[in-house]
């Protein structure tokens, strides 16, 4: 039985709403993840990421392994007692710190060795590992392991690049049909979220193939052979021009099934968000709305602002009128700046609530919209206006 039920699909497009049940709760797609890397979403608590209806976090499986380590979180049943979040959470796979770790990693068919960046010490992670290491964190989606290559490169690499994806994803596979892993626990209610009382760890694949179509294509459908509880785009948001990002998704999402969720790793702008869900791409994450909020850059309807400008030392108004929270409707955008200018941490805590409220709101609006039917036309509005010429 899948763990992805679809309701609606758009008559105009290939946008689909659906749910995502987990052990620790049902995700409505489409949906945004906000990143907690480290079993945090930088400077916000999890009560508010509650208030703001964020059903599911991104946390790192490398970064989790070196800090706190996996005897801790052992000892804590998992990261969700540890960080007291009783709600779903992905974890990658790590394949992405093995892209971003080029320079002092080697990849070989065992798995990848490199040196862990904050002592140095020599490490190997594999399928196997990787999975472990997911299994300790007791996430309740976990990535299989990938290897995501840099763009651009040559057809070579990547179509051994994709042959490694898929053998790794065999042996992860059989890891998985081996080990039974289970989501980690929150207290007594983890076990009653759910309806059916499942604690099953679910496993997406990660297609890969770089900007290669019949790549992309030969890589979905060998993950898909493996039948995983769903399906990943990877190798995306690597530095490619955003009409490759498109064709990656264009060239993967044919070969996907429909009764399997999908989701595009690592991005993007909302107006990128609105196109690849009009493509059927069901969840995503991205570290920009927390990232760029640390650096005064704040998302509205007209396009994102840098509050930091002199043009709002004055400025009355709210960040944006049409995104209305507990957090930071109340104050004006001279504030924030005010608050920017003299260092202050609340700057960052306003912007990163409000950044974020802003992608959660922006795939609620899309939900709705798929349901009304209306989609399509909410897209090209919000589009039209978020790019207008300030």
């Amino acid at each position: 039985m899948s763990c992805y039920q679809l309701l609606k699909k758009s008559t105009q497009s290939a946008a689909r709403r659906g749910i995502l049940s987990t052990a620790h709760g049902d995700i409505q797609t489409p949906n945004f993840m906000p990143v907690g890397t480290q079993g945090t979403v930088k400077t916000l608590h999890p009560n508010e990421l509650v208030d703001l209806d964020a059903q599911v976090i991104l946390g790192n499986t490398y970064h989790l392994f070196l800090r706190p380590t996996m005897d801790v979180l052992q000892t804590f049943g998992g990261l969700h007692q540890f960080m007291q979040w009783d709600r779903p959470i992905l974890t990658d796979s790590g394949g992405f710190q093995v892209f971003s770790l080029a320079k002092i990693r080697k990849i070989t068919p065992e798995g990848v060795w490199f040196n862990n960046h904050l002592n140095g010490e020599r490490m190997l992670l594999s399928p196997e590992t990787s999975l472990d290491i997911q299994a300790t964190i007791g996430s309740d989606i976990a990535m299989i392991f990938d290897e995501c290559p840099p763009y651009p490169c040559e057809r070579s690499y990547a179509e051994k690049s994709t042959q490694l994806t898929t053998d790794w994803a065999v042996r992860c596979k059989n890891w998985i049909e081996a080990n039974q892993p289970q989501a980690g626990s929150f207290g007594i209610q983890s076990q009653k979220t759910n309806q059916n009382n499942s604690i099953k760890q679910l496993h997406f694949g990660i297609v890969q193939g770089s900007i290669y179509a019949d790549l992309r294509e030969k890589s979905a459908k060998d993950l898909v052979n493996l039948n995983f509880d769903g399906y990943a785009i990877g190798g995306v948001s690597v530095g490619e021009p955003e009409e490759e990002m498109m064709k990656a998704v264009d060239h993967s999402i044919p070969f996907l099934p429909e009764d399997k969720v999908r989701y595009a790793m690592g991005l993007g702008t909302p107006t990128q968000l609105l196109e690849m869900v009009s493509k059927g791409v069901d969840i995503f994450d991205c570290v920009m709305p927390t990232r760029l909020a640390r650096h005064g850059v704040a998302f509205t309807v007209d396009g994102p602002i840098n509050i930091k400008k002199q043009t709002f030392t004055h400025d009355m108004g709210p960040l944006c009128p049409e995104i209305q929270d507990s957090h930071t409707s109340q104050f004006s955008r001279a504030y924030i700046r005010h608050l920017f200018r003299t260092s202050e941490p609340l700057a960052a805590r306003l912007l990163s609530y409000h950044n974020l409220n802003f992608y959660l709101t922006l795939m609620r609006n899309a939900r709705t919209h798929i349901e009304a039917g209306t989609f399509e036309i909410y897209k090209q509005e919000f589009t039209a206006r978020y790019n207008q010429v300030q």
